[in-house]
């Protein structure tokens, strides 16, 4: 199951730099996106990878630790509101500009 996890994790983060790297904003946008799902992935993993295993209850070496997963869930928000607000950001750039190139210009 870590080898599965650690794949996904290698898979989202090679794909979202590959993205981040392509000149329009759109790509961009959506490099951000997977990089920052590859770190709540991450960071929930943190928490320990175990099935049926209760969140607090129990014995101290058997249980999940919460604080992992309230970053997650609190990264999730901050990052849809990001998203968000630079989908909107770069639709008025296009609007403004004529162009989705990063640097506001064609290449020549």
């Amino acid at each position: 199951m870590e080898a599965l996890y650690a794949l996904t994790l290698g898979v989202l983060t090679a794909a979202g730099v590959y993205l981040l790297m392509r000149a329009r904003v759109y790509p961009v946008v959506m490099g951000l996106t997977l990089i920052s799902y590859a770190v709540n992935l991450f960071l929930f993993a943190m928490g320990r990878l175990g099935t049926g295993v209760p969140a607090v209850i129990g014995k101290s070496a058997e249980h999940g630790d919460p604080l992992p997963q309230a970053l997650v869930l609190t990264a999730i928000v901050i990052g849809f509101a990001m998203t968000a607000f630079v989908v909107v950001l770069s639709l008025r750039a296009l609007g403004e500009l004529h162009t989705d190139h990063v640097d506001g210009e064609e290449p020549r």
